[in-house]
């Protein structure tokens, strides 16, 4: 009798060169990138606000998170709608791929040399490896109170104006 293998699921995504996975359990949906909304704020990865079907959701900077250069929004670009540190968000990709599936076993723990606190795991699979992307470590805590009180104080005012994403 053969045992079930338990796996993982991942979407794949670029940004830039660097190809990630994000946990397929955080994504809430992947939507063609839209204007975002500026938002007036000083939190170095917030790059403005989108209103997916009457939500205001955060559009983060995942580029400024992994040192790659800013590039302007693109109809080309993706929205990845995801579940990150208790709060819904918006990743700006440059291109989504397919969910893969990866047996538990084969993620490992990256050494210590590597830099990025949201890598949380390495897996080889048949295309390479794959590095794992924690949302939930995307922001640090005091990153996380900055962007809600940047939101807070621009909630009511781009509720009604930011373009719908959906």
């Amino acid at each position: 009798m053969l045992l079930p293998i338990a796996v993982q699921s991942f979407l794949l995504i670029d940004v830039g060169d660097v190809t990630l996975g994000l946990a397929a359990s955080s994504v809430r949906e992947v939507l063609r990138a839209v204007f975002i909304t500026p938002v007036p704020s000083e939190h170095p990865l917030l790059e403005g606000v989108i209103n997916v079907r009457g939500t205001v959701v955060p559009v983060l900077d995942i580029r400024a998170r992994l040192g790659l250069p800013a590039t302007p929004v693109s109809v080309d670009q993706y929205l990845v709608i995801a579940d990150a540190a208790s709060r819904q968000v918006a990743l700006r990709v440059d291109q989504v791929h397919e969910l893969v599936a990866v047996p538990r076993e084969s993620v490992v723990t990256p050494d210590a040399s590597l830099e990025a606190d949201a890598v949380t795991g390495i897996a080889r699979t048949a295309d390479g490896v794959l590095v794992v992307y924690d949302l939930d470590a995307f922001l640090t805590a005091d990153e996380g109170r900055q962007l809600d009180a940047a939101l807070l104080t621009e909630l009511d005012t781009t509720r009604d104006t930011a373009p719908d994403a959906s």
